[in-house]
């Protein structure tokens, strides 16, 4: 069964090293997250957890839109997604999040970097990077501030990322890092520079 949470108020939610707001963005309602001041950055567990959920398999789907904060320079790509499978002591959980900066800048490498998987706290981008260069991140079309539906499918150690209305994956993981049976909480996820805002989450466990 489906549970479906708008986001348009804060009930449900639990703030970590996030700071969290409603706010109207290109004309809906949604939950806003900026960094709190004691978050440390990159890859690390900030975000705002749905409250009662305990996810294992299935699909997580929700309609988010993010803008680069000015006062934090050229450098952050509007870091977007969703944290899952989150241990009750947020010591370790999986992430996918969209850069959409990188989508539309001109240089190939970094256009390729758009969709990046990780994994908590031993996975982060830079070692996926350094170890399996291209595997854990790729190339979809996204823009700063649009409303875009990210979908990730889950099962065992495997998971599918959908962006928009996509048929296809844009990137498939085959080796989840924490494992075939891991399960825990889903969290709203942002990173440095982001001003992050999310709408019409659904949760289908399978």
């Amino acid at each position: 069964m489906t549970s479906h949470f708008r986001l348009t108020d804060l009930a449900g939610l639990r703030a970590n090293h996030v700071i969290a707001s409603i706010a109207s963005h290109r004309g809906h309602q949604a939950v806003r997250l900026v960094l709190a001041p004691d978050a440390v950055t990159p890859d690390n567990p900030n975000f705002a957890i749905i409250e009662g959920l305990d996810f294992a398999n299935g699909s997580i789907e929700v309609q988010l839109a993010s803008q680069v904060l000015a006062e934090f320079g050229p450098e952050p790509r509007g870091f977007i997604g969703i944290a899952f499978r989150i241990s009750s002591g947020l010591g370790k959980f999986e992430g996918v999040y969209l850069r959409p900066k990188n989508a539309r800048e001109t240089a190939h490498i970094r256009r390729n970097r758009s969709v990046q998987y990780f994994s908590y706290p031993g996975f982060k981008f830079d070692r996926l990077r350094k170890e399996a260069p291209g595997e854990y991140e790729t190339y979809v079309d996204l823009e700063l501030g649009a409303w875009t539906r990210l979908r990730i499918e889950v099962e065992g150690d495997k998971a599918r990322v959908y962006v928009h209305d996509a048929v296809q994956p844009t990137l498939i993981v085959n080796d989840l890092k924490h494992g075939a049976d891991a399960r825990g909480a889903i969290g709203l996820f942002l990173d440095r520079g982001t001003e992050a805002f999310f709408r019409d989450l659904k949760v289908t466990p399978k």
